[in-house]
């Protein structure tokens, strides 16, 4: 990559984030409030999330916190906790209540519609900062006494930072890391729906069968956020439509999966192959560039961690990179703190992947065997890893959550 950049000139540090996702948002609004003029750089013409839901985690809740926004997460989201674990056939193999999962993980687990999350992040940012449909690429990454240069349709933009926050297929990773191999297929695809709650009721559920998970979790709004994964080829569709295709593959679990299933209409079910970041970066950054979320570090859904991580990500940058301060020695501090936390998490969502897309039967039924007998033993010894992820705190000033007991000790309360 040519240097293109010309020298910074004196005034209000300038910060791009490209690509408009919760990681990006989230990291934009962390450097507007610590001083930066921040630019959001969207391609898509509006930001329309995908219709699905999105766990929050005590981390990223304490993360949200920091910019003032947990209180208003917290009360546009779902509580999450109480059901449990659940194999193929309805066995019960771990029970938990919320009370008893947000003492053991510090916190609540809070579910809410990505849309949900997006709009409250939008509305946080400066009128001018958010440019959709515009299209960018990392021309220069910028240096020592250079401003970092970022293409689009308009002209360039010269930036004393630049975040790209731009997915999975990140063209910004690809300009500062071009020998890095990318993502990888994790085996799997995913689909994700939201329909009408059923009337009989149930109790929030994942359910672990042979080659592929089920999970019903219930919104806020009285809808119902539902998730399938199978193994499967990469690229692989369904002949007729995804619908179809999952109730041919769910329709026998237990209640109420088919029901679930029937109050979709195709078009409500989405679905996306899983890939991610076998392969951890050795760094977040390079010159002026930093990176966020899944283009620093997809992972594969098992833990719910993706969104969560990107937002500790943003947090994290604002943190280090102040303005007026020595920007390279921040992002420098950004990337120790930062890769070797998203690689363990990487990691373990992979080996929480591996353990409950078993498909030989016998292991199946091994698994879930050991699962029921560690929970009778103690609760705490299947999800003591998850605690370990969920526990991490932000730097920075208090956050509510750590001092607001309705974050810890009750449910926040219901429409």
């Amino acid at each position: 990559m040519a240097p293109t950049g010309k020298p910074l000139k004196p005034g209000e540090p300038h910060a791009v984030v490209v690509g408009g996702g919760i990681g990006g948002l989230t990291t934009a609004i962390a450097l507007h409030r610590s001083g930066w003029r921040v630019t959001v750089l969207e391609r898509a013409a509006s930001l329309e999330p995908v219709g699905s839901g999105i766990g929050l985690a005590p981390n990223a809740q304490r993360a949200l916190d920091v910019l003032g926004l947990g209180d208003g997460v917290r009360e546009l989201a779902a509580w999450q906790g109480a059901g449990g674990l659940r194999a193929q056939g309805g066995r019960w193999l771990v029970r938990t209540t919320a009370t008893a999962t947000a003492r053991q993980f510090g916190g609540a687990l809070v579910l809410l519609h990505r849309a949900t999350l997006v709009d409250l992040l939008v509305a946080a940012l400066p009128g001018e900062g958010l440019r959709t449909g515009t299209a960018a690429r990392l021309a220069d990454p910028g240096g020592p006494g250079r401003a970092a240069v970022v293409s689009t349709p308009e002209g360039d933009i010269e930036a004393d930072l630049v975040v790209g926050a731009d997915g999975i297929d990140s063209g910004v990773r690809g300009e500062l890391f071009p020998g890095h191999p990318g993502p990888v297929y994790t085996g799997f695809t995913a689909w994700r729906l939201i329909v009408p709650a059923p009337e009989r009721p149930f109790e929030p559920h994942e359910t672990w069968g042979r080659g592929g998970v089920w999970g019903t979790q219930p919104l806020k709004d009285g809808r119902v956020y539902a998730y399938g994964t199978a193994l499967v080829p990469p690229g692989t569709r369904a002949p007729d439509d995804e619908k179809a295709e999952l109730t041919r593959r769910f329709s026998r679990w237990h209640d109420p999966i088919p029901e679930i299933i029937a109050a979709a209409r195709p078009e409500d079910v989405l679905r996306n192959d899983v890939w991610h970041m076998a392969t951890p970066l050795a760094a977040h950054h390079r010159g002026r560039v930093a990176l966020v979320g899944d283009a620093a570090h997809a992972m594969a859904p098992t833990l719910g961690q993706g969104g969560n991580q990107a937002i500790e990500d943003g947090v994290v940058l604002a943190h280090h990179a102040r303005p007026g301060g020595d920007l390279f020695a921040g992002l420098a501090a950004y990337s120790v703190v930062r890769v070797p936390r998203t690689t363990a998490v990487v990691r373990r969502a992979a080996r929480t992947a591996r353990l409950n897309h078993l498909s030989h039967g016998g292991l199946v039924a091994a698994r879930d065997t050991l699962m029921r007998a560690a929970h009778r033993l103690g609760p705490n010894l299947i999800t003591r890893g998850f605690s370990s992820i969920a526990d991490w705190r932000p730097p920075g000033p208090p956050y509510a959550a750590e001092t607001d007991a309705g974050a810890h000790g009750r449910e926040p309360a219901r429409r």
